[in-house]
């Protein structure tokens, strides 16, 4: 496919500079970009990059200087570029499949229009399906299980009984929502599971990655607010309140009976103590571990986690712990003192 720079702009309600004429025939990243491609710069800051890149139209902020190349100006690049790569490159939406005869579907299941069930899906007794919905392959819906509109579950996802979904939710491949929690109490010298008997209750608009786990409640549900994103392979433990349009990066995981505040931010392999609450907005660096609460708005770092200007402190005192060993050293030796602290004989 092959269209003008100002057919481009045209699509994303752009400003065209330089040559409109220029046909583009492709959408590449800034790096791979030749000159009949079209490429973009989300962050002004690396404008420098601008200077080695064969592209030959970008999708820049107003203001970024491109020098001679031809640049589609807007608000959000990104967003703009994303739209003209489906545009260009982007397959046609899939048409609804119905339902395949070697999907074993409960007789009182109740499915909305336009289905996409694939072969070997099973979907358990008492189920609802709303409009739309794409299940694929090998995909387990347990009973009682609640569907919303739009919804699409991935290859062998499985949602446990009583699970809730809500409208244009997306669950990939070999997710798993609402298995057990893990929960046990030690009695007469074992350890006696406690029946987890709540669910999964899941917003609208959420992602959740594939191989990403969400323990059922013990007796209420595990919720998860709309527009929530969560990564591959994140533990997500019972009883859980988890707010709305948080953010979970992958490998995160969240002890039983944590709340997470709307737009909170937990970055990759953060580890979460149980009944623990993580305030809106708060922002939780990569690999941090949490043993205390996290005030609304605040970015915490470390492991233990502390306030970010309370652990550079910490990291910079580290810094100069060598020196300090080699002072403490030196002036014991001075004093003639062995590092027993014993004075030395003589």
């Amino acid at each position: 496919m092959s269209v003008t720079a100002r057919q481009l702009a045209e699509w994303v309600q752009g400003s065209i500079e330089g040559n409109g004429d220029l046909m583009i025939t492709a959408a590449r990243p800034l790096p791979e970009a030749g000159p009949g491609d079209i490429s973009f710069l989300e962050n002004d800051k690396e404008a420098a990059k601008l200077l080695s890149s064969r592209a030959g139209a970008l999708v820049v902020r107003p203001g970024v200087a491109v020098g001679d190349k031809c640049a589609i100006r807007v608000g959000d690049p990104l967003a703009a570029f994303v739209t003209i790569f489906q545009k260009l490159h982007g397959r046609p939406p899939l048409a609804p499949t119905g339902i395949d005869p070697r999907a074993v579907i409960a007789p009182d299941v109740v499915i909305g229009t336009e289905p996409s069930i694939a072969a070997f899906v099973s979907i358990g007794a008492g189920t609802r399906i709303g409009a739309r919905c794409r299940i694929e392959t090998g995909a387990v819906i347990g009973r009682d299980c609640r569907l919303g509109d739009d919804v699409t579950i991935h290859p062998n996802a499985v949602l446990y009984d009583g699970s809730v979904i809500g409208d244009r939710t997306t669950i990939h491949a070999n997710a798993v929502l609402g298995a057990d929690g893990f929960g046990y109490r030690f009695h007469q010298g074992r350890h006696v599971k406690v029946p987890q008997l709540g669910h999964v209750d899941i917003g609208a608009d959420v992602e959740i990655g594939a191989c990403t786990t969400i323990d059922r409640g013990t007796f209420g549900p595990t919720r998860i607010g709309t527009g929530t994103k969560i990564d591959n392979q994140v533990m997500v433990g019972h009883n859980c309140q988890i707010g709305n349009h948080v953010i979970l990066v992958s490998q995160v995981g969240v002890a039983g009976s944590c709340v997470i505040g709307d737009y909170a931010v937990l970055a990759g392999q953060v580890g979460v103590a149980d009944h623990l609450t993580i305030g809106a907005g708060a922002v939780v660096a990569a690999q941090a571990g949490l043993m205390r609460d996290v005030p609304a708005g605040t970015k915490v770092i470390g492991a233990p986690a502390r306030p970010e200007r309370e652990q550079f402190r910490l990291f910079a005192a580290m810094e100069r712990l060598p020196d300090l060993v080699r002072d403490v050293q030196r002036i014991k030796k001075q004093l003639g003192i062995d590092q027993e602290g014993k004075r030395l004989a003589g």
